[in-house]
C-alpha cells in the first residue's frame, strides 16, 4: 500500500512540474499556440500558412480600421462635443453671431422722461364740507425703448410712440456711451421718429431691402426689452403687407414670430447678413392669448421717411380727401364686378376729389391706370404721390365707369 501511495505522489509531482514548464514555454513563445478552430475560415487559413513560413503569423496582425462616412451639410448641426478644429466651417452655418456682431453695435437704448401734471381729488374734511378747490401735483414718468443708428452723422430711427410727449430723450450706445438726443422730426402716420446725437465714431446699421423678404425667411430682433440691453431673439417672417391693425394710419407691416417685448419698440429687425429690414413696432395684445405675433415697419418705408425728415423735418404725403373702405366679392358680384375692391365711403368737403366730382358710394377701380384692390393699397398709392402732381381716378357709379382728374394736395397735419 505504501508503494502505491509513493507512486501516485511521484506522478502528481511530475504532472505539476510539466504544467509549470509548459506555462513558462508558452509565455516566452506564444506563437506555438495554434489558432482556435472557431476562427473565421480566412483567418484560419492565414494562420496555417504562417506556421510554415518564417516571421510572425499573419493572424496576429491588426485588421485595418474602416473609415467613417463623410458628414454632409444636410446631416444637421455639428455633433456636440466636437472640438473647434473638427467642426470646421460647417459650424458657422448654424450660428447668427456674425450678423449680430455686425448689426448689434448700431442698436441703442432710449430712455425718456416726461412731467405729468394731474389733479388730486379732495379727501377727508375737504370733501365732506364741499371744499372743492382743485389741487394739482406733478410726477415724472419714465419709459424705455430702442433705436437704430442709420448714418455717421448720428441720426437714429425709432418709433414715434417711444418719444411722444417726452421732455428729455437720452440714448445709450452698446459701447456704454451716453448722449442726450434731439428730435429731428416725427411722423405719427407711420409711427416713426428721427433723433440725432453728437458723438464721434458711431457704428452705422447697414440697410437691406424689405421688398425681397419672403414668408419663412429668418429674421433676428435686437433691442432693449424690459431694460435688458442688446437682447437678441430669433424667428421667421410670418407674413408681409399686414394692415388694418389700428397701429398707424399707413400700415404695411412685416409680421414675425421673433420675440418682441416692451422696450423692443424702435429696435432693429435684421436678416442673417446683419442688414436692417424693419423697425420693430408692436406686439399683438397678449390679453387675447396670442403669442409669437409681432410687427415691424419695413425698411423701405423707413428709408423714405428718414429722407423726408432730414430734408424737411416732416413727411410730405399726397392727399385727395377720400375715405376709402373695402367691399367683398359678394358685394362686387351684385355690382357686376369680378372681385371685391374699394368703395369711397366718404370724402372731405372741398377736397381735390370732391371738387373733381367724386361722390360717396363711388367704386374706385384704378389710380393713374393702376388697379387697386384694397383701401390700404389706395391710401398708400395716394400718399406716395408728391403734392402738386396730377392724378386720375377711374370710378364706377351705378353701371357707368368714368375717369376724374385732380391735383394732389398735401396731407393736412390734423388728420
Amino acid at each position: 500500500m505504501n508503494g502505491v501511495l509513493r507512486a501516485l505522489g511521484f506522478v502528481a509531482a511530475s504532472v505539476v512540474s510539466g504544467l509549470a514548464l509548459a506555462f513558462v514555454i508558452i509565455a516566452w513563445h506564444p506563437e506555438l499556440v495554434r489558432a482556435p478552430q472557431s476562427m473565421a475560415p480566412e483567418a484560419h487559413e492565414a494562420a496555417s500558412a504562417g506556421a510554415a513560413s518564417p516571421g510572425p503569423a499573419i493572424a496576429s496582425q491588426a485588421m485595418p480600421a474602416v473609415p467613417a462616412p463623410a458628414r454632409t451639410s444636410s446631416d444637421g448641426p455639428p455633433d456636440i462635443g466636437l472640438n473647434a478644429e473638427s467642426r470646421g466651417p460647417a459650424h458657422d452655418a448654424w450660428s447668427y453671431a456674425d450678423a449680430v456682431k455686425r448689426a448689434g453695435p448700431a442698436v441703442v437704448n432710449i430712455y425718456t422722461t416726461r412731467t405729468v401734471t394731474e389733479q388730486v381729488m379732495p379727501t377727508g374734511l375737504d370733501g365732506l364740507f364741499g371744499n372743492m378747490v382743485p389741487r394739482m401735483r406733478s410726477r415724472t414718468e419714465r419709459s424705455l425703448g430702442s433705436g437704430v443708428i442709420v448714418d455717421a452723422q448720428g441720426h437714429i430711427a425709432t418709433n414715434n410712440h417711444v418719444i411722444d410727449k417726452a421732455d428729455t430723450v437720452r440714448v445709450q450706445l452698446a459701447d456704454r456711451r451716453v448722449a442726450v438726443a434731439k428730435v429731428v422730426g416725427r411722423d405719427p402716420d407711420s409711427d416713426l421718429a428721427l433723433l440725432k446725437i453728437d458723438l464721434p465714431n458711431l457704428p452705422v446699421m447697414a440697410m437691406g431691402n424689405s421688398g425681397q423678404l419672403r414668408v419663412g425667411d429668418v429674421v433676428l430682433a435686437i433691442g432693449n426689452p424690459m431694460g435688458l440691453s442688446a437682447t437678441v431673439t430669433h424667428g421667421i417672417v410670418s407674413a408681409t403687407g399686414r394692415g388694418q391693425l389700428g397701429l398707424a394710419t399707413f400700415e404695411n407691416f412685416i409680421q414675425t414670430d421673433a420675440a418682441i417685448n416692451p422696450g423692443n419698440s424702435g429696435g432693429a429687425l435684421i436678416n442673417p447678413k446683419g442688414e436692417l429690414v424693419g423697425i420693430n413696432t408692436a406686439i399683438l395684445d397678449q390679453r387675447t392669448g396670442a403669442e409669437g405675433i409681432g410687427f415691424a415697419i419695413p425698411v423701405n418705408m423707413v428709408r423714405g421717411v428718414i429722407h423726408d425728415l432730414i430734408a424737411n423735418g416732416k413727411v410730405a404725403r399726397g392727399w385727395i380727401g377720400i375715405i376709402p373702405d373695402d367691399f367683398s366679392d359678394e358685394q362686387a358680384a351684385r355690382a357686376g364686378l369680378s372681385h371685391g375692391g374699394v368703395v369711397i365711403a366718404d370724402l372731405y368737403v372741398n377736397s381735390p376729389a370732391a371738387q373733381a366730382g367724386v361722390r360717396p358710394g363711388d367704386i374706385l377701380l384704378a389710380i393713374n391706370g393702376e388697379e387697386v384692390r384694397s383701401s390700404q393699397e389706395a391710401l398708400a398709392h395716394i400718399a406716395s404721390t408728391p403734392p402738386g402732381r396730377d392724378m386720375k381716378l377711374k370710378v364706377m357709379r351705378g353701371r357707368q365707369q368714368f375717369e376724374s382728374g385732380m391735383t394732389v394736395a398735401q396731407r393736412p397735419k390734423t388728420l
